[in-house]
């Protein structure tokens, strides 16, 4: 395992996705990943993630924090609570968390992923 700082300002290789077709709510968000860490473990994550806006159904076995550094982003839970978040907020996704994320203006956040493993 290497004892070197992640710097963030470094340049890695960033990977597109797209929500699943049968998770997709609305819109054709596209999301961009840079992971910068993972662990000798594949348990921690930690990165850059961007989004297009758009909205679709999320569950979650791993929990997350997120720091949004642009746009604007809702998370809803199946109880209709809904939470919104914008630049400089940070927020945690728990473990078990089933839902909603909707993208509502071009986002991007730092993410860090935790994962039991099972």
């Amino acid at each position: 395992m290497s004892n070197q700082i992640v710097d963030f300002r470094m340049q890695v290789d960033s990977e597109s996705a797209a929500p699943a077709a049968d998770q997709l709510l609305a819109g054709e968000p596209r999301h961009q990943v840079r992971n910068y860490f993972s662990d000798a473990s594949k348990q921690f994550h930690t990165g850059v993630w961007s989004s297009t806006p758009g909205k679709w159904r999320i569950r979650y076995s791993e929990s997350e924090f997120c720091a949004l550094t642009r746009g604007r982003v809702a998370i809803e839970n199946l109880d209709g609570e809904r939470w919104e978040f914008g630049p400089g907020e940070g927020f945690v996704v728990p473990a078990g968390f089933v839902g909603t994320w909707e993208v509502i203006d071009d986002c991007t956040k730092f993410y860090a992923i935790f994962e039991k493993c099972t």
